[in-house]
């Protein structure tokens, strides 16, 4: 049995077809269709069921790709960790990314991690919340910067920033006059919200709720700007963390005002699959967001 044999198979059982799997792996259909009965007459069991139109896994196959899945992981884990310990100067990080809090945080950290480490290339992948948790638990990505809490159990995480969120209220609304308020007090107000999906959409939901309601919403986006616009045009009003509060001079701007009582945060943080090995690169990137994040939040002080 060989690694390429592994891959294979895993291949094929992805894509469900020969002809496919053979183009992805840059290899001619027989030769890979030759391979994999090869293995089959080795382990004397088959791992497909092939007809003119279709291929399934057998149950052989399924067992077999579940634990083929696990030794390419490690044999792709055990690469990084001896790259890693032969130097630091060439390499690959993927990193997923929330939209909303890597657009803010990302530009800070990227510019002085490629300048402290230009030989690793960053490949960022941006996705929903409960995407990049089951991405980050199958090993696809080394790290993913998301917002407390994680549902996947499997996921171990460092924490990169407690941020507090805010009310935005259109210019004209009777709240914008209010230094600080409960959430409590605008359980009447409707809502505008991140998409369901969306790490923030959960958190925002979570503080309603333990306020003692359940919100009107009237819209959902995925786009933060979008949402500030529309309470700025008197839409409704929305939870918004500290970061993306727009600065009076932008024209267009809602109005924030302070929670209190309590005052609600969310913890920001890079998750990582527990017990896989967390490369030179994805540590150094972590302490460079750190480093960065700190004198972000000393300069607004």
């Amino acid at each position: 049995m060989e690694i390429r044999q592994l891959e294979y198979v895993v291949k094929v059982a992805e894509e469900m077809n020969f002809s496919r799997a053979a183009k992805k792996l840059h290899i001619a259909q027989p030769s890979l269709s030759q391979q994999i009965a090869k293995l089959e007459k080795e382990l004397e069991v088959v791992l497909f069921n092939r007809s003119t139109s279709t291929v399934k896994l057998t149950s052989a196959g399924e067992a077999f790709v579940e634990q083929a899945v696990q030794i390419l992981d490690r044999v792709e884990q055990l690469k990084k960790e001896m790259s890693d310990v032969a130097q630091l100067k060439k390499g690959k990080l993927t990193m997923g990314s929330m939209s909303m809090t890597g657009a803010h945080l990302l530009p800070v950290a990227i510019p002085a991690f490629k300048k402290q480490y230009p030989g690793i290339e960053v490949h960022l992948v941006e996705d929903t919340t409960e995407n990049l948790e089951k991405m980050t638990a199958r090993g696809q990505l080394d790290i993913s910067l998301l917002s407390l809490p994680l549902h996947d159990t499997s996921l171990q995480y460092e924490t990169i920033l407690e941020e507090e969120i805010m009310l935005a209220v259109p210019p004209e609304h009777p709240l914008q006059k209010k230094q600080s308020i409960s959430l409590r007090d605008v359980k009447d107000e409707t809502f505008i919200f991140s998409k369901q999906g969306q790490g923030f959409h959960d958190t925002c939901m979570h503080f309603c709720q333990e306020a003692g309601f359940e919100p009107d919403i009237v819209f959902e986006s995925s786009n933060i700007e979008t949402i500030q616009s529309l309470v700025s045009a008197g839409m409704g009003v929305a939870l918004v963390p500290r970061m993306v509060v727009r600065e009076e001079s932008s024209g267009f701007s809602p109005v924030y005002v302070r929670l209190v009582d309590p005052v609600p945060t969310r913890t920001i943080v890079f998750a990582y699959q527990s017990g896989r090995y967390i490369s030179r690169a994805a540590t150094a990137f972590m302490s460079v967001m750190k480093h960065q994040i700190t004198k972000l939040y000393k300069k607004e002080e």
